[in-house]
């Protein structure tokens, strides 16, 4: 389970990360709701597997770091893998869903059938 949530804590980075490059480790923990040294930790974790690039373009060396995080194509890659997955997970979930409806449906009917 938790490979599966942080499977997708890494989806909602690639799609944050994708729309806006510039965006903080403060604001992706934030819309994650996870901590910042986990968000921190992520992002650590998918520039060394070869997922993101991370470029710092403040040149101060006084001021506070900005990063500018890319996808790479390795990056672009897994997020369509992730994407397919989750995707086949929610069509099992309502294919699911669709059947118990049915045999809700099903019983409803004979339940009426019978008190006719």
């Amino acid at each position: 389970m938790t490979e599966h949530l942080q499977t997708e804590e890494t989806l909602f980075i690639f799609k944050e990360l994708e729309a806006n490059p510039n965006t903080t480790q403060r604001d992706l923990s934030t819309r994650l709701n996870i901590s910042l040294g986990k968000t921190n930790y992520l992002l650590r974790e998918l520039i060394l597997k070869g997922f993101i690039k991370a470029k710092n373009f403040t040149g101060n060396p006084g001021k506070l770091r900005k990063m500018h995080y890319l996808l790479t194509e390795k990056g672009l890659e897994e997020k369509f893998r992730l994407l397919q997955h989750f995707l086949q997970i929610k069509e099992v979930e309502y294919n699911q869903l669709k059947q118990e409806l049915g045999d809700s449906l099903n019983e409803k009917s004979k339940a009426q059938e019978e008190l006719v």
